[in-house]
């Protein structure tokens, strides 16, 4: 009998120590990082705290909790910029697609100057996403938006489509783009494009909270969805005209991202006409970028 009350109370101990010894295991508190706390596989945070386990990178913000995973998604990032462009028509050979008021003075590059101030570029990006290529510090980015550009003119030129010109006494139905015989206090051309972006991405550093530079280069394909001539005037109040204007349905651009902390710029140039004839317009835009990275 008393074989089996030692043997009894030599199990009781060993289960005991076995006992301490994996709760001191699974039990995992770091006083100089007070603010988490692993119980066997469940690990607590408080906010504002970024920890690391073999697979799982962990950031707590009050807003959001991210996975150190190859690809991470931004959704809604907002652009707002300067609209304007490189003018290299030739207008001595316009042809009949550019008219101005007979007995004026031919069309010229200074009918096109714009009102800088006022030619904003507003895109709106529904996401874009980060694949990483090499340790989060070279990437791929890519996504799908909306570029909306906005060109003011300063001179009174009118865009026409394939239509009669009431204003004059002549009739061109091939007038697109004019010099028109009244004033104007607001003349907007807008072209918008739903336009998917392909960057390639170099990234300092990658973790939150420490400063880095970020650098993005590649190319962009825009489909032209929308255009319109939105004018004002005492003589005809609010228009707002819409047609093809000789347009090229697809925009090919060269685009550019720079990263310097929360603050960023982006850049794109158009090689080549937005115009299908006659005007050599190729545009840029310059600007600031509201993203998360």
């Amino acid at each position: 009998m008393k074989r089996l009350y030692f043997l009894a109370a030599l199990c009781a101990l060993a289960i005991t120590t076995n006992a301490q010894e994996k709760q001191t295991k699974d039990t995992t508190y770091n006083p100089a990082y007070n603010d988490t706390i692993r119980i066997g596989s469940i690990l607590i945070i408080k906010k504002n705290r970024r920890v690391k386990n073999d697979s799982l990178e962990i950031i707590k913000d009050n807003s959001y909790v991210k996975r150190n995973t190859k690809r991470s998604t931004n959704y809604f990032i907002f652009d707002f910029g300067v609209s304007t462009f490189n003018d290299q028509t030739n207008y001595t050979n316009a042809g009949s697609y550019i008219v101005s008021k007979p007995g004026a003075a031919p069309f010229s590059a200074g009918d096109m100057k714009l009102k800088g101030a006022k030619s904003i570029n507003i895109n709106i990006w529904f996401f874009m996403q980060k694949l990483s290529l090499v340790k989060q510090n070279v990437n791929l980015k890519y996504g799908l938006g909306l570029e909306l550009n906005n060109y003011v003119f300063k001179s009174p030129i009118s865009f026409k489509e394939n239509s009669a010109v009431p204003y004059f006494a002549i009739v061109k139905n091939d007038t697109y783009v004019l010099r028109d015989s009244i004033s104007f206090s607001k003349n907007k051309l807008a072209a918008d494009y739903l336009t998917v972006p392909l960057m390639l991405n170099f990234a300092t550093n990658h973790k939150p909270g420490k400063p880095s530079f970020s650098a993005s280069f590649g190319v962009s394909a825009g489909y032209l969805y929308s255009q319109r001539n939105k004018q004002k005037s005492s003589d005809r109040g609010k228009q707002k005209n819409k047609g093809d204007y000789d347009m090229e349905r697809f925009k090919f651009s060269y685009i550019g991202e720079l990263g310097l902390g929360p603050v960023r710029f982006y850049g794109s140039y158009t090689p080549k006409s937005i115009f299908e004839r006659s005007l050599d317009i190729r545009p840029y835009n310059i600007g600031f970028r509201f993203s998360n990275w």
